[in-house]
């Protein structure tokens, strides 16, 4: 690899490793015949000083200091950007992620560097440029038998983080967490409350995107208790019993239809997740009412807790707000574009897997090709581009402002009140209604009409 033979060229023969998650994958690759995919480029550098480290890095490209307590240093080359690392060792200080006091130093041994990662598949190294596997902990032999293994029996107590990253590694790379490395979780489950939102958030969105069944990675947690400290409204979902639409409990169904979503999108499958975390808290008897508008309540808070983006919570929370939408494919053409005004044209396709998704999630035979039908017809409708909000109409405020002001309903001068909204809005159902009366002259007609109080046809 280039940025491999452009490192090595500036630095002292045996000095260089590359480590972390490539290694992993490369031993991966090579096991499993496939081909390797690089993403991130981590480098450890023995026996050399931080302050030649950073001259000797400088003459390949920009180097900027990420990590002062840490001794980590940024290179940007024209092959690529890579993070070189002194090795370094760690003891915890607390249960924090960040509660551990590093030491970087070129004599610190490349082995006690390793010891410091999560998991034995982790620490290993490759030697560079001769291709050399470092492997003191066995990692390699975790890759072959598939499984997960921690370095440390405190592993979880230091970091609690790994706990989750435990369960993201399990279902993105389909590995068995060793008995030990279970036992471990589940003593150390309860700190799981120490991790801050922000970290959870970034292991469950690989948890979502990166493994074909994140409900491997949930499962795991829901054994050890991790779940029931980290997301405790999920785990309110265990053993809630459904009715004859549904195979399983709230929560297996929830993972089943987690599963049917397409992984390639974190919105669609936070809301595959959480479309029905609000039917535990409106059980009543084989019927949940409302829960869609409870649950939405519960994924925004959750989500919030986690410190998603704006954006992400919003579409999240409106997938979850509308996926009990009636796909009836007889409904009447206003009826229809009710629906889609509702859900919003740009939700459709989400809203649509979402139910695809759920439907698969049940457990049972698929019934029938209403949704399928109801689809179609919604995207005729699209095609024949009618007006599905207000910002559609051929009149806008300033219109209907005018024509205030024209008539007398308003003083010269009059910049806009509720009762412009409430014009539009009765301009927007004319059109619902009748598409084809979205024309400027005739909503201006039926404006005046609205205006003078007579009844709009």
């Amino acid at each position: 690899m280039k940025l491999d033979e452009r490192l090595a060229a500036v630095l002292p023969p045996r000095t260089l490793f590359a480590v972390g998650g490539r290694i992993r994958d490369e031993v991966r690759a090579a096991v499993e015949g496939r081909e390797v995919i690089v993403k991130d480029y981590d480098y450890v550098v023995t026996g050399v000083s931080g302050d030649d480290l950073r001259e000797r890095l400088g003459r390949i490209g920009r180097v900027d200091l990420v990590g002062a307590s840490f001794a980590v240093l940024k290179v940007m080359t024209g092959d690529g950007a890579a993070d070189v690392a002194l090795p370094r060792r760690e003891r915890s200080t607390g249960v924090a992620h960040r509660d551990f006091d590093v030491e970087g130093a070129p004599g610190i041994p490349l082995a006690e560097d390793l010891r410091r990662r999560d998991f034995r598949m982790n620490a290993m190294a490759r030697a560079i440029p001769s291709g050399e596997l470092v492997d003191p902990y066995g990692g390699e032999a975790d890759v072959r038998a598939r499984r997960i293994d921690i370095i440390e029996d405190r592993a979880f107590e230091e970091d609690p983080l790994r706990m989750l990253r435990a369960a993201q590694f399990a279902a993105r790379l389909s590995y068995a967490l060793t008995p030990r490395t279970l036992e471990a979780m589940r003593s150390a489950a309860p700190l799981a409350a120490s991790v801050s939102g922000e970290r959870v958030a970034e292991e469950l969105a690989k948890l979502l995107t990166r493994a074909r069944l994140p409900s491997i990675g949930f499962e795991i947690m829901r054994e050890t208790g991790v779940l029931a400290v980290v997301f405790p409204e999920l785990a309110e979902g265990i053993g809630v019993e459904q009715n004859e639409w549904h195979a399983y409990d709230v929560w297996h169904h929830a993972l089943a239809t987690l599963d049917a979503a397409p992984q390639e999108d974190l919105v669609l499958r936070l809301a595959a997740l959480l479309h029905d975390v609000g039917k535990p808290r409106t059980k009543a008897g084989s019927h949940f009412y409302r829960h869609e508008h409870v649950g939405a309540e519960m994924a925004h808070a959750l989500l919030a807790r986690l410190r998603f983006s704006n954006e992400v919570i919003q579409t999240t929370v409106e997938l979850v707000a509308r996926h009990m939408y009636a796909g009836d494919p007889s409904l009447s053409d206003a009826a229809l574009r009710r629906t889609i005004r509702r859900i919003g044209v740009a939700n459709l396709e989400r809203q649509f897997a979402l139910r695809r998704a759920d439907v698969a999630g049940s457990g049972l035979p698929k019934r029938g090709d209403g949704n399928e039908r109801f689809e179609a017809r919604v995207w005729e409708e699209v095609a024949r581009k009618p007006a599905f909000s207000i910002a559609d109409l051929a009149v806008d405020g300033g219109d209907v402002i005018a024509a205030m002001v024209a008539s007398g309903s308003a003083p010269a001068g009059f910049r806009g009140d509720r009762r412009v909204g409430d014009a539009l809005a009765v301009l927007f159902e004319q059109v619902t209604e009748h598409p084809e009366r979205n024309e400027r002259q005739t909503l201006l007609d039926l404006l005046d009409r609205h205006l003078r109080g007579s009844r709009v046809p």
